[in-house]
């Protein structure tokens, strides 16, 4: 019996004293089921400019393992602008963990498209369906919109996130997880998914023809396009941007 005992409070230790996994790095699990880096925390390779084909010189620092948003007074995209992917991407499996500062503002975008939208010709933030980070607490877009589709975790100007969404306090990690499959798409907050969606459904169009977005012809029925991190000139912090490609 003591030594069963001696045996059990080791394997309890051993379970409490085992190391966290290392912030922008994949287990051999995740590597095994297909997941990639899209941040290696430790330069802005696999990124660039939505202005040009280079990295922000400035506006956008990479610095002790983390992709962060530099304070610029809150304009969109009037710093630096966003980034984006140097690829494009149809069916995936993404996951970011986020902190923000007080007050702050940014967003997640995908299916984003170039060629049409603004903010290639100056400021401005290209157009793309929205996963909204915010301070739902003290930045206005909160209150702004229909029934908090502008609230974090939302898709933005769209569908709110659900009511019981369990963001993290200010200043605090949280972790976005955003899941397309063909045209079926999903916005998950710290493991509860908050968002669900079909596009090219009549109900999913008429969320289009309601919204800002009601002004881009064909808006939410591309099947492929760029992953953007927003610049809205807030302190923002990105790390383990990690993303599996679905079939």
């Amino acid at each position: 019996m003591r030594i069963f005992s001696i045996f059990m409070v080791a394997a309890i230790l051993s379970v409490q004293t085992a190391p966290a996994q290392a912030p922008n790095t994949l287990t051999p699990a995740e590597k095994s089921a297909g997941w990639k880096l899209l941040f290696n925390g430790h330069d802005s390779t696999g990124w660039r400019s939505t202005r040009s084909n280079a990295f922000p010189a400035s506006g956008w620092e990479v610095k002790d393992g983390l992709l962060a948003v530099t304070e610029s007074g809150g304009e969109e995209g009037g710093n630096a602008g966003d980034i984006i992917t140097t690829r494009e991407y149809t069916n995936f499996e993404l996951t970011v963990d986020f902190r923000i500062t007080p007050g702050a503002n940014s967003g997640i975008k995908y299916f984003v498209n170039l060629n049409d939208t603004p903010g290639h010709e100056g400021h401005g933030s290209n157009i793309g369906f929205e996963y909204q980070i915010l301070d739902d607490a003290r930045h206005p877009d909160a209150k702004l919109g229909k029934d908090g589709d502008r609230t974090i975790a939302s898709l933005y100007d769209m569908i709110p996130a659900a009511a019981n969404k369990p963001p993290h306090p200010i200043g605090e990690w949280n972790t976005a997880r955003i899941v397309i499959r063909g045209t079926h798409g999903e916005h998950w907050l710290n493991g509860v998914k908050v968002v669900e969606y079909d596009r090219k459904t009549p109900a999913f169009r008429a969320l289009v023809a309601g919204s800002k977005y009601h002004v881009y012809p064909g808006f939410g029925e591309a099947d492929r396009g760029y992953i953007l991190l927003q610049d809205h000139g807030f302190p923002v912090q990105f790390r383990n941007i990690k993303l599996r490609e679905l079939p």
